[in-house]
């Protein structure tokens, strides 16, 4: 395994989209090392919830972490990591709060194409808890917003949210979800599209929104 820091040289970008010439087999193994890195803090994040240990360890537990931090913040990008893409339309965004390869705090959600728009499984644990035993609702808006960004923005462009409307039907409790979402229709630059979360019960949640195409976004699909 090729081994040393992600190159970051010849990035060029307005906005947060960077066009970033890194070849897509380099862009993938980079990818796979940092999904490592973030399951395990991830698996760290799920387990300080829920530690019963007692406060020394706690203690100990955490000046370790302390260190690791240390070690990581070597070398690191000056702001957010914003959305890249090379010239073959290879998009990451590894820092994104729901998809971010390199961010523990995503669930992560695999957003799958299909012929009627997108789905995801996805399995939220203790991070993600409002009421008890149920996920908290800003988490549902959070996940439902960027499946439905990404079915708008089919077709290789990029679309932003207008309007999300969401009907918490009950609660949605926590452990494997599935998400669904379609287009409805378009209108000029605008696309219509609706989505839902379900566990194994049937629908727990439901949104329609609007989404925007603006003019002179990059056409990398994200």
């Amino acid at each position: 395994m090729t081994s040393g820091r992600f190159p970051d040289a010849g990035a060029v970008g307005v906005g947060g989209f960077v066009r970033d010439d890194t070849p897509t087999p380099e862009v993938d193994r980079r990818e796979a090392v940092l999904a490592s890195l973030a399951g395990t803090v991830r698996e760290l994040v799920d387990a300080a919830i829920r530690t019963t240990v007692d406060d020394d360890e706690v203690h100990r537990v955490r000046e370790e972490v302390a260190a690791l931090v240390g070690r990581l913040r070597a070398s690191q990008l000056p702001g957010p990591a914003g959305v890249r893409y090379n010239g073959e339309l290879r998009a990451w965004n590894w820092g994104n709060a729901v998809v971010g390869a390199a961010n523990a705090i995503a669930p992560p959600l695999n957003v799958v194409h299909d012929s009627s728009g997108c789905h995801a499984d996805v399995v939220l644990g203790a991070a993600y808890e409002g009421p008890p035993g149920l996920v908290h609702g800003g988490v549902s808006a959070m996940l439902l917003d960027h499946i439905m960004g990404v079915t708008a923005s089919a077709m290789r462009r990029t679309t932003f949210t207008g309007t999300l409307t969401m009907r918490y039907r009950r609660g949605t409790p926590l452990g494997p979800l599935h998400l669904e979402a379609s287009i409805v229709r378009e209108e000029g630059r605008k696309v219509f599209v609706v989505a839902s979360i379900s566990d194994a019960e049937g629908v727990t949640v439901e949104a329609d929104g609007v989404f925007i195409q603006p003019a002179g976004a990059p056409a990398a699909e994200i």
